[in-house]
């Protein structure tokens, strides 16, 4: 389906997510358009009264609808405030989830930046939407109310109002086409010019110690103009718009006023009745106010839009099947993965990682040895071939079980929870990784994922030990990186390492290394590495050349070749 069409869709979809604040919010606003077409009418009896001095009645009746519309001022705001506030929130929850259903490589597409900027910003704009459609319908009622009014008051009356408003309809037709394109193309460079400054404050200090700031002000800036050109056509049209419409109404006004003072002298019209016709007059010519409304639906259907782009990407599906007894045996057979330009990476990989090996990966940069790290344990799925653990495919395994399962290293990994022990207990089930009730430091698998990964003893000497908030947690890119490997360790058939071990000093890498490939637990190993110590101290090394395994067997074997020993020549990491 087309985006254009899901935006669409998705925009009535959040109308409705509103829910009862939304129908309380239509409700009121309707009442408070009943109010407002009864208010002209009874003005109008409660002058005809006063000039024959019959009953108060009228004026008491005005007055309180006068607090009618006051009381009805205020609950729309509540209503409209708790109803956008229920969809958006919906709305980004569903994107988020999303986010990180898709497949890795989707989110690439997109810089981070923009991907919060939708994710903040335009699911905020479509979140009004349900308050957007509902007083855009309502603010139409008061004017055309007022033609069905002045109709059985005086159809004359009724005639000059209607040609009246078709002439502002169409005028504000104008102004809802063009400024949907505006207000697209401005949410669009605003989301670039956002991606570019987070890409630029994550390396604040590669930019800093280079001396090229100003440059890369430049590039961050450097569709401002663009930004500024589309927001001054947004706002240009809507001062078009208003100015026009404001021609147009006082002209409207004074027309229904000068028909029903020709009706007074007539005869036709009573001074109340009179006095109705104008309210409704300017009732009418009142419609130039829906232009605020119907700016915040070009607002809403513009960041549907947005989000909708990110919806209509593919989420990767779930599997369901449980895993089976096994020790983390892992077959790839014909495994292919494409580029975005159809080049393969990854081109017809068949490896078998024996039940408890250590398999060391290693190759040129742009061998392709992290995607194949990547698709080893469903980072995402290859474009061919499949990939099976203890003999299910991954694609058919549910998502906790795979998660378990399998653990990631990686050479920058990013540490995600509230506690030192939350980051390390990332992927343990909820019972064995929530902090323990009692004073222990941490739960068992959590100090012994901590231990293994030597960063026990970095860990007890922080404030709060286990406890201590990430925020509160001073670490070095080492320190980072053992972390990250703890996290890994507590997977419970499968560890993958990504060039996991580049920011730690000699000893500690080899203490880890003793871990990684020690027969503890019993896991596989599939470790990417450049370096010739880990390749020579695992079971069989996968050797990649061009996206092809050109060799599977021991290190001092695969040595002979000059090729593979020229792989260890340069100083590289993963590609």
């Amino acid at each position: 389906m087309p985006t254009f069409a899901v935006g669409d869709r998705l925009l009535r979809q959040t109308v409705l997510a509103g829910g009862g604040w939304t129908a309380a919010l239509a409700a009121v606003a309707l009442l408070g358009a009943a109010a407002e077409l009864l208010l002209p009418a009874v003005l109008g009896r409660a002058v005809d009264a006063a000039l024959d001095r019959g009953s108060g009645w009228w004026a008491v009746t005005a007055c309180a609808l006068v607090v009618v519309l006051i009381c009805v001022d205020t609950l729309t705001d509540l209503a409209s405030g708790f109803g956008a506030a229920r969809a958006t929130a919906g709305l980004r929850r569903r994107l988020l989830r999303h986010l990180f259903a898709v497949d890795v490589r989707a989110t690439r597409r997109h810089p981070v930046g923009d991907l919060v900027g939708r994710l903040v910003g335009q699911a905020a704009d479509a979140g009004q939407a349900g308050n957007a459609v509902v007083l855009s319908i309502v603010a139409v009622l008061p004017p055309l109310g007022s033609v069905v009014a002045l109709v059985i008051m005086e159809p004359v009356l009724g005639v000059t109002l209607l040609a009246g408003l078709g002439l502002l309809a169409v005028l504000m037709r104008a102004f809802v086409t063009d400024a949907s394109a505006a207000t697209a193309r401005y949410q669009r460079v605003l989301g670039t010019i956002a991606g570019r400054l987070l890409e630029s404050l994550t390396g604040a200090r590669t930019i800093a110690a280079a001396g090229t700031t100003p440059r890369e002000e430049d590039r961050v800036l450097a569709a401002l103009p663009e930004l500024d050109r589309h927001g001054r056509r947004t706002w240009g049209l809507l001062a078009r718009a208003s100015a026009r419409t404001s021609a147009v109404a006082p002209l409207v006004n004074l027309s229904v006023i000068a028909v029903g003072g020709y009706a007074l002298t007539a005869g036709w019209l009573t001074p109340g009745e009179l006095v109705a016709a104008v309210r409704y007059a300017a009732l009418g010519a009142g419609l130039g106010a829906v232009l605020a409304t119907l700016n915040h639906l070009v607002r809403s259907r513009a960041g549907a839009h947005r989000v909708a782009e990110l919806l209509t990407q593919p989420a990767t599906p779930a599997g369901d099947r449980p895993l089976p007894p096994g020790r983390g045996a892992l077959r790839l057979r014909g495994v292919c993965v494409l580029a975005g330009d159809g080049r393969p990476i990854l081109d017809g990989i068949d490896l078998d990682v024996p039940a408890g090996a250590t398999v060391a990966v290693v190759g040129a940069s742009g061998a392709g040895k992290s995607t194949l790290a990547a698709v080893a344990g469903r980072l995402y799925d290859p474009d061919g071939g499949e990939v099976r653990l203890d003999g299910v495919p991954l694609r058919d395994l549910d998502d906790a079980a795979l998660r378990r399962a399998v653990g990631y290293a990686f050479d920058r990994p990013v540490l995600i929870g509230a506690t030192v022990h939350d980051a390390i207990g990332l992927a343990l089930p909820a019972d064995s990784a929530a902090p323990p009730a009692d004073r222990s430091p941490a739960t068992p698998a959590v100090l012994r994922a901590a231990r293994m990964a030597a960063v026990a003893d970095v860990i007890d000497r922080l404030p709060g030990g286990y406890r201590t908030p990430l925020v509160d947690t001073p670490l070095s890119g080492g320190e980072t990186q053992r972390l990250g490997l703890a996290r890994a360790f507590a997977a419970e058939r499968l560890l993958i390492l990504d060039d996991a071990t580049s920011s730690l000093d000699t000893a500690t890498e080899h203490r880890i290394t003793e871990a990684v490939l020690g027969r503890a637990g019993g896991r596989t190993r599939l470790v990417v590495t450049h370096r010739t110590a880990a390749a020579a101290a695992a079971d069989l090394v996968a050797w990649l050349d061009g996206g092809r395994l050109r060799g599977l067997a021991p290190h001092r074997q695969l040595w002979a070749d000059p090729d593979y020993r020229a792989v260890f020549q340069p100083a590289g990491g993963g590609s």
